[in-house]
Formats: structure tokens, C-alpha cells, sequence
């Protein structure tokens, strides 16, 4: 599969973070669905409490994807906004725009921030709503990789989807909002970052800075084991609908997932406790075996997804 490369631009971070400038991230489709099902937002199954809603929920996720972001052709290395896309009304263009944010955004903090764990600010709405009935909040948390054992590095992001090039206005906003994040679990946030995802000539590219926070937030959050699952159940599901028996299988096999044109999978190592429903032990096991699970071709928080080859086609309206 080819090699796919996001053009970006970082700003402001501090030194031993990652370096200023411009750069291409590269990243393949694999990649992308991994980071579109795995954003850490509350989905339908939050609402219903109804192991099947998150499924589809994972369907839905990846349709998006699908119907926003194409290759010119197998063998093209930028990802465009697809002809579909640009015919959508300004809400429906506003939604997709607003998820390809977070999904790209999590890309970027997992290739070179070591931080594959994003969970939604909505995932905490019990203890935090007043918080949340506010518009100027940022949208994610995000946990470094070895966050167990008490030693937890968190960071803030606040991530906006636009179709043309970002303003400085619209920079200084994404800004302000990651700001208001002041520590999670105890740990004061170590980055606060504004991150914009954008197209430039219909070619998708990123954007991301960390100057120095001008406030002290103002949103102290505690996170609880159960929160994990909105992280995990899209995958978990999606498995369990194909193949109710996968997850109790000593070496779980990769499931196809009909019409999707893809494959999913968990790693033995967090198999047995996802399908407890023991998410928070099911983290802690990713975190401290990451090199090992990544070594077995997975995602470093256990999950696997594949696209098939129709993913590095034109996408046919």
C-alpha cells in the first residue's frame, strides 16, 4: 500500500517536544481507519447502552473517511477531499470537517507525540456539565504512552476542521480553548495544543502550534476505568458482530468486516480483558507491551485495523 504523506506545519512547541517548521507526516490508510474509530468519542452506545449501536458507529466513522478523503490513484501520496465532499451543504460540510479534525489530530499526536490514547471531553459530561454546556472548550485529552503507574503525561487538544487555510484568528481560538484544560487525574497538562485540519487546493494538510499558555485553565477532570470503553467498544463490536467467537479464541484471528472492504482485529495480550469489559487493565497492558504489540503488526493499543485495496482507489459517488 502507498505511502501517504500529510503536509504540516508545527509552531511554538517547546524544545524535546518535536521540531518546528514544515514536514510531511507519513501515514497510511491503515492508519487513518485506526485513528477515525478510535477517537475516544461517545457514540450511540452511549445513548442506548446497546452493544450493536457501536458498530455501527464504527461503520459510520469509516463511511466518512470514506466519502471525504480519496487518493488520485494507487499510487498517489496526498490524500484529497473527494468530489462528494466538496457538494455537501455548509452543516453537513461542517460536521464531516469537524470529525476529520479529530481523527487527523490524533494521527499526529500518536506519530510524534507518542500519544495514542485521545479520549473526548463528552466522555467525562457526568462531572463536568456546566463545563460542557460552554462552546469555548477544547475537544480532547490525550495520554502519553506508559501512562500507568502513576506516572501520567496528559495533553490538551483542541481540534478545528476548515476547507481552506486557517486564519491567525482561527488559530488563536483553537488556542484559547486548549488552554482551559488545567490537569487530569492530578497531572497539570503538559501540552496545550491548537490543531486545525485544512485543505489547500483540495489537498489535505495540518496545522498545530503550543505557544506558552497567557491563563490557567480552568477544567480539572478525573478520569474512572469506565471511561476507556468509549475508546474501545467501536473495534470490540465491530468483531463481535462478524465473529461472536473471535474474542474468546487464545489467538484471536483478524475479522473481515463485510462491505467495508477492511479487517480488524485484536491483540491477544488485551483480547482477554476487552472482552470483560476490563478497559482500564486493558489500557495498562497495551501501555507497558506497546513495542512488543507493534512488533506483531498492531496498533500499540492492541487494536488492528487493515484497509483493503479499494481504499487507494478513486472514490465512486
Amino acid at each position: 500500500m502507498t505511502v501517504l504523506r500529510i503536509p504540516y506545519e508545527a509552531e511554538d512547541f517547546p524544545s524535546g517536544t518535536l521540531q518546528n517548521g514544515q514536514s510531511n507526516l507519513e501515514v497510511s490508510w491503515n492508519d487513518i481507519l485506526w485513528a477515525a474509530v478510535t477517537v475516544g468519542r461517545p457514540n450511540l452506545q452511549y445513548v442506548f447502552k446497546h452493544g450493536d449501536a457501536s458498530a455501527y458507529e464504527a461503520l459510520f466513522r469509516w463511511s466518512l473517511v470514506r466519502m471525504a478523503l480519496e487518493q488520485s490513484g494507487p499510487r498517489a501520496s496526498r490524500l484529497r477531499r473527494t468530489a462528494a465532499a466538496t457538494m455537501l451543504d455548509p452543516t453537513e460540510k461542517g460536521a464531516v470537517n469537524y470529525f476529520l479534525g479529530m481523527t487527523v489530530c490524533k494521527l499526529f499526536a500518536d506519530k510524534l507525540l507518542n500519544t495514542p490514547w485521545l479520549l473526548h471531553l463528552d466522555v467525562f459530561r457526568e462531572h463536568l456539565h456546566a463545563v460542557l454546556t460552554q462552546r469555548s472548550r477544547p475537544d480532547l485529552v490525550g495520554c502519553a504512552n506508559g501512562c500507568t503507574n502513576g506516572q501520567e503525561i496528559w495533553h490538551a487538544f483542541e481540534c478545528k476542521g476548515r476547507i481552506s487555510p486557517p486564519t491567525q484568528k482561527v488559530k488563536d481560538k483553537a488556542k484559547e480553548q486548549a488552554v482551559r484544560i488545567e490537569s487530569v487525574n492530578g497531572s497539570a497538562c503538559t501540552l496545550h495544543i491548537g490543531a486545525v485540519t485544512y485543505f489547500r487546493n483540495n489537498v489535505l494538510h495540518f496545522h498545530w502550534r503550543d505557544p506558552p499558555p497567557e491563563a490557567r485553565g480552568d477544567i480539572v477532570i478525573k478520569t474512572t476505568p469506565d471511561v476507556w470503553r468509549h475508546y474501545y467498544a467501536p473495534v470490540l463490536e465491530t468483531i463481535r458482530r462478524h465473529n461472536p467467537d473471535a474474542l474468546g479464541s487464545e489467538n484471536p484471528p483478524l475479522v473481515p468486516v463485510a462491505g467495508a472492504d477492511l479487517t480488524v482485529g485484536v491483540h491477544r495480550l488485551v483480547a482477554r480483558p476487552l472482552a470483560a469489559g476490563q478497559w482500564e487493565e486493558a489500557r495498562g497492558i497495551a501501555a507497558d507491551y506497546a513495542e512488543r504489540i507493534a512488533a506483531d503488526g498492531y496498533q500499540r493499543d492492541g487494536l488492528f485495523v487493515r484497509a483493503g485495496d479499494s481504499w487507494s482507489q478513486r472514490f465512486s459517488e
